[in-house]
């Protein structure tokens, strides 16, 4: 081995700490060992390789097949200058250890090469259609490997929506953001055809951090290297919040696993640790002032809903909901898209009409809103639980989203609200003021029921169940 190649070698090892290099030998001895190839006897490490077979066995249970296969082609994409092992079907361990710096420690120039391979065998420029299915792939594996590792943290592939279209909304979300040399960004059929170079790619996944996490993520758990050693970033720490409030309830979320990643991404970094679930109507029923009972003062917020069409999408609430006329938030909040597509839409500095609720009066409109203006919201629930709309022509002003439902005036199906980061101390306090106090007509109704003003289904206790590891 030459001194320029053992050098650049040496440079690659020294981005681990001694505790993370002893880790890589440690899954790469496993491997090579697996292979049956000790090689020479003369003790040079460098001789074990790895066989794709062995590969293949190694991470059969955590990742699907078809990534095993990219990640094999990626750490074969390695040229080791001076060497033919370009051409050699086996991975050499400095092969093994370069494509661990440059995917978890390198930047996107020294990543290129070997995301090229894993998308595409053969050199050369690439289709959008190959980045599509390498990008699903990604996801895909991210999803399956975090529920196989058990670190979904209280979700789980039970109690949220089916993946399968959350990957492929997700994989054409972050292949929206491919940009050709001349800006254009190529869309829907032509997209796919699109011939796309190595320049390209590399400028998406500088600008789209999904693509180096997901890496990550697969590497860490599926190879089950580097994965409980301190140099994980918040990104991945943070990259599934924990779920509270919905273990043995039979509840299946409106969310899938990937648009929990993506929207979780998206909000601000103190608030992406934990979910809470607040309200759904399948749980509290379909009430306006069940709703308002349940997510006043709880923080910050997502509401997610479902139209009869089967569209699902909501917001992100920066505050604390209140009753009131006046519109409230600040420019932290957003609009998003879950299904048919998935988007999140940020605030354009047209309005500051961010959020509004508003119950039991004459004059103002009564309902939740989000961006846009009254009549005219860009999402709207009205106090008559079970209509809304979202208005959209061309676009809300507050958010630019176009219009997020199947019709512009919807019939709810389903909705859910969920508190971000941790609840506000004055939540669970006793005297908090809730909807049954601001709200006489909801109060009466409440008597006339013979429900007593403590009523459970109404003031519940706030939940801090652990079930982080189901």
């Amino acid at each position: 081995m030459g001194n320029a190649e053992s050098n650049a070698y040496r440079n690659h090892l020294s981005r681990f700490l001694p505790e993370e290099q002893s880790d890589i030998d440690g899954v790469f001895d496993t491997l090579s060992g697996a292979s049956g190839s000790a090689g020479a006897k003369d003790g040079k490490a460098t001789k074990k390789t790895v066989t794709l077979a062995a590969l293949q066995a190694y991470v059969r249970e955590p990742l699907p097949e078809q990534m095993s296969v990219r990640l094999y082609n990626g750490m074969k994409s390695i040229d080791l200058t001076g060497k033919s092992s370009g051409l050699s079907e086996q991975i050499a361990k400095e092969q093994f250890v370069i494509f661990m710096s440059n995917l978890l420690k390198g930047n996107a120039d020294e990543k290129i090469t070997i995301i090229m391979r894993m998308i595409s065998k053969t050199e050369g420029p690439v289709k959008g259609k190959e980045i599509q299915e390498f990008a699903e792939d990604l996801i895909m594996s991210v999803v399956h490997v975090l529920s196989y590792r058990k670190e979904l943290k209280g979700w789980n592939l039970e109690n949220t929506r089916d993946s399968a279209s959350g990957v492929k909304a997700l994989a054409s979300q972050l292949l929206s953001e491919l940009k050709l040399a001349d800006g254009t960004k190529p869309v829907g059929p032509e997209l796919m055809q699109t011939n796309f170079d190595q320049s390209v790619i590399e400028d998406w996944v500088y600008r789209v951090p999904q693509i180096s996490i997901f890496l990550s993520v697969v590497i860490r758990q599926g190879l089950h290297v580097l994965h409980s050693l301190p140099d994980q970033t918040k990104d991945i720490v943070n990259l599934v919040p924990s779920c509270k409030g919905i273990k043995g309830r039979g509840l299946v979320s409106l969310f899938d696993i990937p648009s929990i990643i993506y929207i979780n991404s998206h909000l601000p970094a103190e608030l992406q640790h934990k979910w809470q679930l607040l309200f759904s109507s399948r749980l509290h029923g379909e009430s306006f002032s069940q709703l308002c009972g349940h997510i006043v003062n709880k923080g910050p917020c997502i509401v997610i809903l479902k139209d009869l069409d089967g569209y699902i999408f909501g917001g992100f609430a920066s505050h604390s909901w209140e009753v009131k006329p006046q519109f409230q938030g600040d420019n932290r909040c957003f609009l998003f898209s879950v299904f048919p597509s998935l988007a999140v839409y940020t605030y354009t500095g047209y309005n500051d009409h961010y959020m509004y609720l508003n119950h039991g009066q004459q004059t103002m409109p009564n309902g939740l809103g989000m961006g846009g203006q009254h009549g005219y919201f860009g999402l709207w629930i009205d106090s008559d639980y079970g209509k809304g709309h979202s208005k959209a022509k061309p676009r809300c002003t507050t958010y630019n989203s176009p219009q997020l439902s199947a019709k512009e005036d919807f019939t709810l199906d389903a909705m859910e609200v969920w508190a971000v980061g941790d609840l506000p101390e004055s939540a669970g306090a006793k005297g908090k003021k809730s909807i049954l106090d601001v709200d006489p007509e909801a109060q009466a109704l409440l008597e006339m029921t013979g429900k007593s003003r403590q009523s459970e289904g109404l003031r519940e206790p706030i939940e801090e169940d652990d079930d982080d590891n189901n």
